[in-house]
């Protein structure tokens, strides 16, 4: 599958955000709280999850319109899907498991069933993998389709009363007062936008500056509307919470990805040079980088900083975590580098001459 390298640039900036949101959730004390610098780093990290489930979204509109041209059989097609949705769900209970080790002796069962952002990107992956049944040209109106369906459900889903169901299944669905950060209803819609922005990036070839003006004139329009509709006096739902449920939010922040993601293709395109970059670096690695730092951050080994540091200096730690990430996602990617050498030299005539010119 061809890498993009503003996708790399995007993802990377979206590990920024999450670093530094979960940095300063766990440092700073609880008397800081209301000070600007707390608050502006946790606004700006609501901005990590949006981005990561379009962005898994794309992936997946990439790897279902590459399964039109290899795969005629839609059954085939769509279990192909399923089967990497599947993937993900594994993984993100394997995060839970080795989660729940990391704190024994204190460990709670209920770490074990946690609905995490992996955990609702899996599922939605689970929903939207049926569009992998629709024609190349279908697809893109089906996803815009399924994803706008989910965001406005969200809010009525969110009125019903759930006491009868178990826990598990209420966090997957809806957001609740007490927990439940990355339910299906409303945030699977971003899957379903990333899905339908995938198939036209992998699609538009040497039309992608066109593309990416196109999309930044939607996605400004897509912004002033939703926030316009937020604003407005009167709601449509009984109970609807901006933060939580609302459509609109949805809408501004699928609004901003599209931004952000012109601003990277951009930036890749025209601005940056074509040498090493620690961002892009950060975007190729981003799953080991999320497993790594949530384990560090929330980890009992820095048990005596937890909601312990003032504002200035949960920035210092939060400088230090992402320096620490930058050096793991390069010893990463090296070692990879390395074991692909080898595997060439080991498989490949072409790879042992290089290997043997440079020894």
């Amino acid at each position: 599958m061809k890498r993009y390298t503003f996708l790399d640039w995007m993802r990377g900036l979206a590990v920024l955000i999450m670093i530094q949101c979960h940095t300063f959730n766990s440092f700073t004390r609880l008397d800081q709280r209301l000070e600007g610098g707390y608050v502006f780093s946790q606004f700006v990290g609501g901005m990590a999850a949006p981005l990561f489930l379009f962005m898994a979204g794309m992936t997946f509109g990439f790897q279902m319109e590459s399964l039109d041209r290899r795969e005629s059989s839609r059954a085939r097609r769509w279990l192909v899907a399923l089967r990497r949705a599947g993937y993900i769900l594994f993984v993100a209970y394997l995060f839970r498991f080795s989660n729940w080790v990391a704190s024994l002796p204190h460990a709670d069962l209920h770490e074990l069933v946690k609905v995490d952002i992996l955990n609702c990107m899996g599922l939605a992956m689970v929903v939207f993998s049926f569009l992998a049944w629709f024609d190349s040209g279908q697809r893109i109106q089906a996803a815009v389709v399924g994803a706008i369906a989910v965001a406005v459900a969200a809010p009525l889903i969110a009125g019903v009363d759930w006491q009868w169901a178990p826990s598990v299944l209420r966090d997957y669905l809806t957001p609740s007062p007490e927990r439940g950060r990355f339910p299906f209803f409303p945030t699977g819609a971003y899957i379903g936008f990333g899905l339908a922005a995938g198939a036209l990036v992998k699609r538009a070839g040497e039309r992608m500056d066109r593309l990416m003006q196109w999309g930044v004139l939607f996605a400004l329009a897509l912004v002033l509307c939703a926030e316009y509709v937020a604003n407005l006096p009167f709601s449509l739902y009984a109970h609807s919470d901006f933060w939580r449920n609302s459509p609109a939010l949805i809408f501004i922040r699928v609004g901003i990805s599209l931004l952000l993601l012109a601003s990277a293709y951009l930036w890749t395109q025209f601005g940056a040079r074509l040498s090493w970059s620690w961002m892009q670096n950060l975007g190729k690695t981003s799953l080991m980088v999320y497993w790594v730092h949530v384990m560090l951050v929330y980890g009992d080994i820095v048990k005596p900083l937890k909601r312990a540091l003032t504002v200035p200096q949960a920035a210092l730690a939060t400088a230090v975590v992402t320096m620490l990430m930058i050096a793991l996602a390069e010893a990463r990617l090296r070692w990879k580098e390395r074991r692909l050498a080898r595997w060439r030299a080991e498989t490949t005539a072409a790879g042992a001459t290089e290997a043997e010119a440079l020894s």
